[in-house]
Order: structure tokens, then C-alpha cells, then sequence
């Protein structure tokens, strides 16, 4: 496994908020990500505030965390950002916070110039699935990912 830097961290913009990737965000999941194979993986505490039914992981923090690791292999892999565009998910079985951590992992199912395909897995500490979505992302070109979304290119991950 090597650990993916995390070059909008590094950029010392203010404005860098994410939910899902900001280390700076007090609120946010702060995940941090490592290139596996073909994937992306990372791991996660739950976290007590994060729950919808008593000791259960939110679903939509569920989902939330299928869609960043989704976009960092898009960044990742198909050197470009982009949208989600669609989102299926499949809830299997609840995340339980009191469990500990989860992890979670993403691969490519397809890609091409204005779309990928991508296929998330969220696992208990048990190693067992609890949730799996295939989330469709539109693509931005180069142009446009640097431009208007500071995409520092895939060199920079």
C-alpha cells in the first residue's frame, strides 16, 4: 500500500473545506486514502454524532463516504475531476459505531472521457459488507479540473 498525499491539504488554501478529505475541517471525516492494487482504500472511526438509530452509522454518512473515496480515485486514476453524477446504493447490514473502525475501498469499473464508473464497498471491522454503491461520475477536462476546481494534476497525489 502508498499512502496518497493529499496536495489540497498541502496547498494552504483557506478555503479548502471538504467534508470528506479536510484535515482542517473541525466537522468534517478528515479520510485519509492509500493506492492498493487497483483501488483506493481507507479506514475510518465512526463517530457516536454521526449516528442515525442508536449505535448505527447514518446512512447518508454511509453514502458520504462511499462518494470521497469514490472522487479520489477518479482524481487518482482517471487524472481529472469530476461530479457525481449518479449514486446506487445497497445498505447490506448497519455499520455499528460501538464496533470501531470500518474500511472502505474503491475501483474503476470503466472509464472514458466524460464518465466513469465506479464501484465503492464499505466494510465492517468484522471485514464483512455492510454497503456497496456504483457511483457514476461525469468527468471535467483538463482544462476545466485545473482551472475551476484546482486539480493539481495526478502527479501531485
Amino acid at each position: 500500500m502508498r499512502k496518497i498525499q493529499n496536495p489540497y491539504a498541502k496547498s494552504g488554501r483557506a478555503e479548502y473545506q471538504c467534508f470528506g478529505c479536510s484535515p482542517n475541517n473541525p466537522i468534517g471525516l478528515q479520510l485519509e486514502f492509500w493506492k492498493e492494487g487497483e483501488g483506493v482504500v481507507t479506514k475510518w472511526i465512526p463517530r457516536k454524532l454521526l449516528e442515525g438509530f442508536t449505535d448505527v452509522l447514518h446512512g447518508g454518512i454511509q453514502a458520504t463516504l462511499m462518494d470521497e473515496i469514490a472522487s479520489w480515485i477518479v482524481q487518482t486514476q482517471c487524472k481529472t475531476v469530476g461530479v457525481t453524477s449518479s449514486m446506487d446504493i445497497t445498505y447490506r447490514r448497519p455499520v455499528l459505531i460501538s464496533a470501531g473502525e470500518i474500511s472502505l475501498r474503491a475501483t474503476i469499473r470503466e472509464s472514458g472521457t466524460r464518465m466513469a464508473i465506479v464501484d465503492t464497498e464499505l466494510l465492517g471491522n468484522d471485514g464483512k459488507l455492510c454497503a456497496s454503491a456504483v457511483v457514476k461520475y461525469f468527468l471535467f477536462n483538463a482544462e476545466k479540473a485545473t482551472a475551476d476546481y484546482f486539480y493539481p494534476g495526478a502527479d501531485a497525489f
